[in-house]
C-alpha cells in the first residue's frame, strides 16, 4: 500500500499521532476533524491515566501496545514538557471472593512484563491509608497525564512538519478515483494515496462510507464522572481501582488523582442514546434506535441484564455512585461528589454479541480503519500510530 500522501479522518489522539508520525517520515498529510478543536471526545474526556497493562490478555495487541505505549508516553511527556506523574496504583480486593480474579490480574501482569507487588491489607495502607481491602496489587508503572495537552502538542508538531490540519471538516463521501482516495468534506475535497480512519465514535460509519462492511458496530457507552470534594481529597493519595469483572472490558468505578491535584471518581458504564449523547437529556433517537436494535447489541444486552440495570440505577442515584466508591474508600458520601464532564467509550460489538476485547484494525483498498480503540488506546497512541503507519505503507521499510 505504497503512497506518500495520506488523509486522516479524526483528530483525536490516535489520528494526531498518525499525522505526526507520517509527517515526520516526510509524507504529505491532511487531517480532517469535524469539530472546531482537537481531541474533544474520547481523548479529552477520560481519566487521564497512563495504563501499565495488567488487565489485558497476554499476546493481545492491547497487552503488547500498552506496555510499549506506557514507556513511549513517558518519553513524550518528558521531551515535550507535558504535565504527568507516575503515581502507581492499587487494584484492591474488597472481599475474599475477589482474590481469585486479583490473582488472575497478577498472572496476566507477569505474562505481559508489568511489574507488580502483591500486598496485604496492612501493606496497602502504606500507600493508601484510607483504603478498604483484604489484599491489593500494586502497579508501580501506572501514571497520570493531560491527554488534551498531548494531543495539542501532536497537532502542533504535525503542522510544523508540513501536515495540513483542517478543523470543522466533516467527511461527507469517500470514493476511489483514478488510483486515489477522494474524500468530500464540509470544507472541500481531498485526494490522497491512502485513507486512515481514526474517527472513534464514528469509525464504523466512516468505514461503511468508504465501502467496507466492518466486522463490528460501534455502540457508545457513557461513563459519568464526579469530582471529589476538597474536604475528602486527602482520602485518596494516588489511583485506587476495584477488581474488574473479567467478562467485561470496563475497569469499574475508580478513584484517580488528576494532574491538577484534584481527585476524579468514575466512570460507570451505561448505554448512551447516541454516539455523542453525554447526558440522558441529550439524545440522538435515530442513532440510538440503530444501536440498540443492532443484533449484536441485543445479544450482548440479553446476557448482561443485571449489570446493565445496576449501571442505569447508579447513573440516576448519586448515593449509589458514592456507595460504590465507599466500598474502596469508606467515608465518601453523595454530598462529596460534584458532577464532572462525562465521556463516551466507542465500544465495538460483533454481530454475535461479543464485545470486541482487543484493538481492531481493518484494511480496505488503500485504506486502514481503526474500528476498536478504547482504553488503553490513549496510553498506546504513539505505538498504535507506528503500527497504522506501517500498515498504510507510510514508513520506509
Amino acid at each position: 500500500m505504497a503512497g506518500n500522501n495520506v488523509v486522516i479522518i479524526g483528530g483525536g489522539i490516535i489520528g494526531l499521532a498518525v499525522a505526526e508520525r507520517a509527517a515526520r517520515a516526510g509524507r504529505g498529510v491532511v487531517v480532517l476533524e469535524k469539530e472546531e478543536d482537537w481531541a474533544l471526545h474520547q481523548t479529552g474526556r477520560n481519566s487521564g491515566v497512563i495504563h501499565a497493562g495488567p488487565y489485558y490478555k497476554p499476546g493481545s495487541l492491547k497487552a503488547q501496545m500498552c506496555v510499549e505505549g506506557n514507556a513511549s508516553m513517558r518519553r513524550f511527556a518528558v521531551e515535550n514538557g507535558i504535565p504527568h506523574e507516575f503515581t502507581g496504583k492499587l487494584i484492591v480486593a474488597t472481599s475474599e471472593k475477589e482474590i481469585a480474579n486479583l490473582k488472575e490480574l497478577e498472572r496476566r501482569a507477569t505474562a505481559n512484563g508489568v511489574p507488580t507487588r502483591w500486598l496485604s491489607a496492612a501493606k496497602a495502607h502504606e500507600f493508601e491509608p484510607h483504603v478498604s481491602c483484604v489484599a491489593a496489587l500494586r502497579v508501580e508503572t501506572t501514571g497520570i497525564i493531560d491527554y488534551g495537552a498531548v494531543s495539542r502538542r501532536l497537532a502542533e508538531t504535525a503542522a510544523e512538519r508540513g501536515a495540513e490540519m483542517v478543523l470543522g471538516a466533516a467527511a461527507r463521501a469517500i470514493r476511489s478515483e483514478n488510483g486515489k482516495i477522494v474524500v468530500e468534506h464540509s470544507k472541500g475535497v481531498v485526494r490522497a494515496d491512502v485513507l486512515v480512519n481514526c474517527a472513534g465514535l464514528q469509525s464504523d460509519k466512516v468505514a461503511r462510507m468508504a465501502g467496507l462492511r466492518p466486522a463490528a458496530r460501534i455502540v457508545p457507552f457513557r461513563g459519568e464522572y464526579f469530582h471529589l470534594s476538597k474536604e475528602k481529597e486527602h482520602l485518596v493519595q494516588g489511583l485506587i481501582y476495584p477488581v474488574p469483572d473479567p467478562e467485561l472490558p470496563f475497569l469499574g468505578v475508580h478513584l484517580t488523582k488528576m494532574t491538577d491535584g484534584s481527585r476524579h471518581a468514575g466512570p460507570n458504564a451505561v448505554t448512551a442514546l447516541g454516539r455523542e449523547s453525554y447526558s440522558w437529556a441529550k439524545m440522538n433517537i435515530p442513532e440510538a434506535l440503530g444501536d440498540i436494535t443492532y443484533p449484536g447489541f441485543l445479544r450482548m444486552a440479553s446476557h448482561n441484564i443485571p449489570v446493565g440495570v445496576a449501571e442505569v440505577l447508579r447513573s440516576f442515584s448519586r448515593k449509589r455512585f458514592a456507595d460504590s466508591l465507599s466500598r474502596l474508600v469508606p467515608g465518601i458520601e453523595a454530598r462529596d461528589l460534584t458532577p464532572s464532564p462525562a465521556g463516551i467509550r466507542a465500544q465495538a460489538i460483533a454481530r454475535d454479541g461479543k464485545l470486541v476485547d482487543d484493538f481492531l484494525f481493518e484494511l480496505g483498498p488503500q485504506q486502514v480503519h481503526v474500528l476498536n480503540a478504547p482504553s488503553p488506546a490513549a496510553t498506546s497512541a504513539l505505538v498504535i500510530a507506528e503500527h497504522i503507519s506501517r500498515k498504510a505503507g507510510l514508513l520506509d521499510s
